[in-house]
């Protein structure tokens, strides 16, 4: 079975993504892949020079993160353009990563914008969403180095709302106020369902 997990930022997906794994599934991360694609000599960056300059390209060659974040969250034509450099990209690599696990009895696209881009809903079987309230992704998100509470607003804007996210679901996992051995069990316990010979919970 071929399954979607997303989540806003700060929802604990990543952490989902590991207990994932854990149960025997192949997790193929597409923000990795995005890393990937925009690294030195990146497959993206030949394009991404050339739509936005040589100002958004560090030193060593690689995507000027700060920079293009900065950029697409304050402007949304850009955001487009880069989008349509990356997408693309992005697409392929995943499917081909899934077609290198074909028969592994779960596959995950992990997937921050599953929900917004309106692609990748015709190509998994179910939605897994993580979930949890605004108050506590800006509490967990303002622990990571330099983000302040002016980014994480820009970050949620540019995100499907958590109704629309929940909406999408096939099934929620709620990443609030609870221990994370109670959100691992009910990880092992939906993959399980979904087809994964899971490991034995503690």
């Amino acid at each position: 079975m071929r399954v979607g997990l997303t989540g806003g930022i700060g929802s604990g997906k990543s952490t989902v993504a590991g207990f994932l794994r854990e149960a025997g599934a192949v997790v193929v991360d597409t923000d990795a892949i995005s890393r990937g694609l925009t690294l030195a000599g990146g497959a993206a960056m030949p394009a991404i020079a050339q739509a936005f300059g040589a100002a958004f390209v560090s030193t060593d060659g690689a995507l000027d993160r700060e920079r293009m974040r900065a950029l697409a969250f304050s402007d949304a034509s850009a955001k487009r353009r880069l989008e349509s450099i990356l997408h693309p990209l992005i697409t392929t690599e995943a499917l081909a990563q899934a077609e290198a696990a074909a028969g592994a009895p779960l596959i995950v696209f992990d997937v921050p914008l599953l929900v917004e881009s309106g692609r990748w809903r015709p190509r998994v079987a179910r939605v897994l969403v993580i979930d949890c309230s605004t108050e506590t992704q800006f509490a967990r998100v303002l622990q990571r180095p330099g983000w302040t509470h002016e980014r994480i607003e820009g970050a949620l804007a540019a995100q499907a709302s958590r109704q629309t996210r929940r909406a999408a679901a096939d099934a929620v996992l709620w990443n609030d106020g609870i221990a994370l051995v109670t959100l691992r069990n009910q990880v092992l316990m939906l993959a399980a369902r979904w087809g994964c010979e899971t490991i034995a919970a503690p």
